[in-house]
């Protein structure tokens, strides 16, 4: 059995045990995918949180979850705490690239010897916007990256991970903390990784405008970038260029 068709029987079993009609939220801790692997009698993965990872970031929920959502609303998966997770009914606004927006032509000042040796498609993205300095054109701020993969501790959500990390100072003199999300392959935008990361900068940086940012790989070499901002309806995209 392939490693996504072990996933799916998993966590439609802790879903089905915890669902009932009417609910919006339902909890469940991470040792609860090791008894729904035992039960259904699944070699258990030997990373118990790629299961999570799975369903929150490369692939949509099985069917018989998203059939349980309302007509405009969808089921995701966020962090409730340490090793615990929550279903949550949502409205159903995806983060997709427009595919009718124009290409802004940049010169390629990533080194070579840099796009030799990146170790995966995500590190050359994030190469390509820091030598480029893709960030700074798209915002019209000047931007520094200050670290990569930030992992921390965010009280109420457990431990996080921000693929790179940059600061910057506007005309106006305002410090700004930008997060970013690089997103390559079959890896998607969610809503959850923002609000995560929007979560992260006010734990981390309180004093600095946080300002979630997101880079993701199209088709022949074009960067399509985002910036998102937070309304009563949730996460949306609130400027986008290529």
């Amino acid at each position: 059995m392939t490693r996504s068709k072990k996933y799916v029987p998993i966590i439609e079993r802790i879903f089905a045990s915890k669902f009932r009609k009417g609910l919006r939220e339902i909890e469940f801790a991470r040792d609860e995918i090791t008894r729904a692997a035992q039960e259904l009698k699944i070699e258990l993965p030997k990373n118990l949180g790629d299961v999570i990872y799975s369903f929150r970031y490369r692939a949509d929920l099985p069917e018989s979850i998203r059939s349980k959502a309302a007509r405009g609303e969808v089921w995701i998966i966020r962090s409730a705490g340490a090793a615990k997770y929550r279903f949550v009914l949502v409205p159903e606004r995806p983060l997709l690239p427009n595919v009718n927006m124009a290409t802004t032509k940049v010169p390629d000042s990533t080194p070579g010897v840099i796009m030799k040796y990146a170790l995966s498609d995500e590190q050359a993205l994030l190469a390509k916007v820091r030598y480029n300095r893709l960030l700074d054109i798209f915002t019209g701020v000047a931007c520094y990256s200050l670290q990569n993969h930030l992992r921390t501790h965010v009280p109420g959500i457990g431990q996080i991970e921000t693929d790179e990390v940059y600061v910057g100072v506007d005309k106006r003199g305002v410090h700004d903390v930008f997060p970013i999300q690089a997103k390559v392959g079959r890896d998607k935008l969610s809503m959850m990784q923002i609000e995560r990361d929007a979560a992260m900068c006010s734990h981390k940086f309180p004093l600095l405008v946080c300002r979630s940012v997101a880079a993701q790989f199209l088709k022949d070499d074009v960067i399509a970038i985002f910036e998102f901002e937070q309304s009563k309806d949730g996460i949306g995209i609130s400027a986008e260029k290529h």
